[in-house]
């Protein structure tokens, strides 16, 4: 495989307008930098004409490349797919629908050098309307407390990887917006810088009620997988035992007050004490298939199709 200095990673879904202007800044900003690159948009299946805007860029560069889903998947789908086939020492992702400048790229490439693995793009200035900001800027609080990771724009698509960075990385869902806690629970150095944020011009934004709520459940997730995803045994074997415990000690106080003479059968406490080590049991059980298919299993299949893939 013939490597390249720099792989630009940009999801689109429905972007038609602004794919052309983002394909020529790019041009620009890497004539400038006079480094080799490649370019991959990945059509999460849009149903505009994005793709027929990428085949005929496609036509005239061979920097070009695309992956076409068969449908839409999601931001984490494709930017899994851009990094199985990038190809570049440095793995650059961005948005396309033009709010993130290209012109920044330089200052992330200065901030790389400096040692960190993944540097993260902070919208300091952020275009965009109050319902989307105030819940963005709660969810990476939020982010930052729950991870530990100080990063203030967790979720900003803006980002630059070392190549081997994107190894460990295994995104479903919406595990896009926590991949520096990704990282940094696998011990890389991540960073972040102020980046130029611009207002969208064309398009409207993918962002919604059910991606907030999909992205707190996976919030959730990012933390077992931090905690857990190497020893399930560990949180539903601590469950199991403390309600087994619980259980037994019940049932010891009830089997004491059984030898005194007292009628226990029908006492409530002797139903939960029974209840509770069933649930302990069922809790250690559960850890033990855990820790089985942890063990078996290191990847989650893909979780996307690719219709077609445009590379010269």
């Amino acid at each position: 495989m013939i490597k390249v200095d720099y792989s630009i990673i940009v999801p689109v879904w429905n972007e038609e307008k602004n794919i052309p202007l983002l394909y020529r800044e790019l041009k620009g900003e890497f004539k400038r930098l006079r480094k080799s690159y490649e370019i991959i948009f990945v059509d999460d299946g849009s149903t505009d004409n994005s793709i027929k805007i990428l085949k005929k860029l496609h036509k005239t560069d061979k920097k070009l490349k695309i992956i076409q889903f068969r449908k839409h998947y999601g931001k984490s789908a494709a930017l899994s797919a851009g990094f199985t086939h990038a190809k570049g020492n440095y793995i650059i992702t961005m948005d396309g629908d033009l709010q993130d400048d290209p012109r920044e790229i330089p200052n992330f490439i200065k901030k790389l050098k400096e040692g960190p693995d993944l540097v993260v793009g902070w919208r300091f200035h952020r275009e965009s309307p109050i319902t989307k900001r105030l819940p963005s800027k709660i969810f990476n609080k939020l982010t930052s407390f729950v991870t530990g990771v100080r990063i203030h724009d967790s979720n900003c698509g803006f980002k630059i990887f070392r190549r081997d960075v994107i190894k460990e990385l295994n995104l479903y869902g919406e595990l896009h917006r926590y991949i520096p806690a990704l990282l940094h629970w696998n011990g890389f150095h991540v960073d972040e810088i102020k980046v130029k944020h611009r207002r969208r011009k064309y398009g409207k934004s993918k962002f919604g009620a059910m991606r907030l709520i999909r992205g707190f459940l996976d919030l959730m997730s990012v933390k077992f997988l931090m905690l857990y995803a190497r020893r399930p045994l560990h949180l539903f074997g601590s469950l199991g035992l403390f309600f087994l415990t619980v259980g037994f000690l019940i049932g010891l106080y009830m089997t004491y007050l059984w030898f005194l003479g007292m009628r226990v059968w029908d006492r409530p406490l002797l139903i939960l004490a029974v209840l509770l080590m069933v649930m302990g049991t069922q809790f250690i059980s559960i850890g033990l298939l855990g820790e089985m298919i942890t063990s078996s299993q290191e990847k989650l299949v893909k979780e996307y199709r690719i219709r077609n893939i445009f590379k010269n």
